[in-house]
C-alpha cells in the first residue's frame, strides 16, 4: 500500500490531498503546487489530475492505463470535463455498482449533464447556465412557474428574460434559465435517474421532482476521497 498525493486543480488554485489506502491522511490548499506541497509533506508517488490529453469519450470514469486521471473530451458537440469533476463521478459512482443513469455536475460556470453507462462516460451535454444566472442576476432560488414556461416554450427565453428584468423578479430570472437549461438537455434527464452534484443542487433538485425525475443531490466534497480511493486502486497504489 504506497502512501501518495494527489493534485487537483480547482477555482481557486491547487487542492492536494495525501491519501493511503482508502484514506485521506491530508489536505491542503493553495495557489501554487510548492505551497500545497509544503504543508502536505512527502510520499514516494505524486499524482497530478489534470496532465496529459483528455481522454475522448465514450471512455471508462477510472483510467485502465497511465498515471494519472485526465480531463473528458468530447468530439461532437465539442466538450470537455475537468479532472476534478471526473474524481467526483468516480467518487459518486464507487457504491453504485453497474449504475447507469446521467450525472447532472455544477463547477462554477458550467453545468454538466453526463450519461453513464457500464462504467463509462459515454456523451456529455454543457450548459452556461449558471454563468448566465450570475450575469443577469438572478437569485440562488428559481421560481418553478417561470421554469415550468420556458422549459415549455424555450423559444420564447429572451422575451421571458427581459420580462423578468424589468419586473425585478430575481428569482424568475433564474427559473427561466433553468427550464431553457431543461429544455435543451431532455434527452438526458427523460425516463433517467439523475445524481445532482453541486454545492447548491436544491433548484436543480426542484426542477428534477416537477418533471417526476428521480433524482439524488452529492455534495462534491463528500465524494473526493471515496473517488481518490477509487483512483489508487485504478493505478495499482492501494490493495482491493
Amino acid at each position: 500500500m504506497t502512501r501518495w498525493i494527489a493534485l487537483v486543480p480547482d477555482n481557486a488554485g491547487l487542492s492536494g490531498y495525501l491519501v493511503e489506502g482508502d484514506r485521506v491522511l491530508r489536505h491542503a490548499t493553495g495557489s501554487s503546487e510548492e505551497a500545497v506541497l509544503a504543508e502536505l509533506g512527502d510520499a514516494p508517488r505524486l499524482v497530478r489530475l489534470g496532465d496529459g490529453p483528455p481522454d475522448k469519450l465514450p471512455t471508462g470514469i477510472l483510467p485502465k492505463t497511465g498515471d494519472t486521471l485526465s480531463a473528458l473530451e468530447q468530439a461532437t458537440p465539442p466538450d470537455i470535463i475537468s479532472a476534478s469533476v471526473r474524481l467526483w463521478i468516480a467518487g459518486a459512482l464507487a457504491s453504485r455498482v453497474h449504475w447507469d443513469g446521467v450525472i447532472c455536475a455544477t463547477q462554477s460556470e458550467v453545468t454538466h449533464w453526463i450519461h453513464i453507462s457500464a462504467g463509462e462516460a459515454v456523451s456529455v451535454q454543457t450548459v452556461l447556465t449558471p454563468r448566465l444566472v450570475t450575469a443577469l442576476g438572478g437569485a440562488a432560488t428559481a421560481d418553478p412557474d417561470a421554469m415550468a414556461d420556458t422549459l415549455s416554450r424555450p423559444e420564447r427565453l429572451a422575451a421571458h428574460l427581459r420580462q423578468a428584468e424589468i419586473s425585478g423578479d430575481r428569482s424568475a430570472l433564474t427559473g427561466h434559465l433553468l427550464g431553457a437549461e431543461l429544455a435543451a438537455t431532455r434527452p438526458y434527464w427523460l425516463g433517467q435517474e439523475v445524481l445532482v452534484i453541486s454545492a447548491e443542487p436544491a433548484p436543480h433538485m426542484t426542477a428534477l421532482a416537477a418533471q417526476g425525475v428521480p433524482a439524488t443531490a452529492l455534495a462534491p466534497g463528500d465524494l473526493v476521497a471515496s473517488g481518490l480511493a477509487a483512483l489508487g486502486r485504478a493505478l495499482e497504489l492501494t490493495d482491493g
